[in-house]
């Protein structure tokens, strides 16, 4: 089991540049590709960023591309999403989702944490 846990949400202003982690425990971090998905009140939970388990490959919904930087750092076990230039349509929930890169149906999610885009 694989156990994750996101911060670093909040009230942002518009423009703001906040930093979410995700914190993972109970199994070898490295073995798990990680995800961000995020989730606006009323709407289905979407993909926002994807990173390789080794860091080496990122992906990005066209929404946030140029905008959200995900990276990891596998020595502290912890996968990040650096936010900049926000919008309110980005505010939703946002999710901390890891897929095990040996046994893809192993698919852990985090609790998720709050960013409310307002001025």
């Amino acid at each position: 089991q694989v156990q994750l846990v996101e911060s670093g949400g909040g009230l942002v202003q518009p423009g703001g540049s906040p930093r979410l982690s995700c914190a993972a425990s109970g199994d070898t971090f490295s073995k798990y590709n990680m995800r961000w998905y995020r989730q606006a009140p009323g709407k289905e939970r979407e993909l926002v960023a994807t990173i390789t388990s080794t860091g080496g490959s990122t992906n990005y919904d066209d929404s946030v591309k140029g905008r959200f930087t995900i990276s990891r750092d596998n020595a502290k076990n912890t996968v990040y999403l650096q936010m900049n230039s926000l919008k309110p349509e980005d505010t939703a929930v946002y999710f901390c989702n890891a897929r095990n890169i040996y046994l893809l149906r192993n698919v852990y999610w985090g609790q998720g944490t709050q960013v409310t885009v307002s001025s």
